[in-house]
């Protein structure tokens, strides 16, 4: 169970890139009013398929460990966290490029913000 406590504390630094990739992307083209194409559609994909598989990882862990409060506490925050990041499909077939780019950088601002908190309470930090 070790090394899949390590691959799942491994992969909330992919998961926290994978955002920032997202968040200029989205920010770049918001401002140039570019249209969101598949490429942004497959960033929002790979983030909210990344939040998953570490997710899944965690419940794996939390089953094994155990349910004390501080596990609870966190798993509770990052199934909020994925409950967020799978919303992103309310907009999906949506016709407005701004609206798209608007709403996913919101969106994933809050996730990462839960994330941090959620690996925070856990971890008694990020590092």
């Amino acid at each position: 169970m070790d090394i899949l406590r390590t691959i799942h504390g491994e992969i909330r630094w992919l998961v926290a890139i994978m955002a920032v990739i997202v968040i200029v992307k989205f920010v770049i083209g918001l401002l140039q009013k570019s249209e969101y194409k598949s490429m942004d559609r497959g960033l929002m994909s790979g983030l909210v398929g990344l939040i998953d598989v570490n997710f899944l990882l965690g419940l794996i862990l939390l089953f094994n460990r155990g349910f004390d409060r501080v596990a609870v506490e966190h798993a509770g925050t990052m199934f909020i966290a994925v409950l967020l990041a799978h919303s992103n499909a309310a907009w999906r077939k949506s016709e407005d490029s701004a609206k798209k780019f608007r709403n996913n950088l919101i969106l994933v601002i809050v996730v990462l913000a839960l994330v941090f908190a959620g690996v925070m309470r856990i971890r008694g930090g990020f590092f």
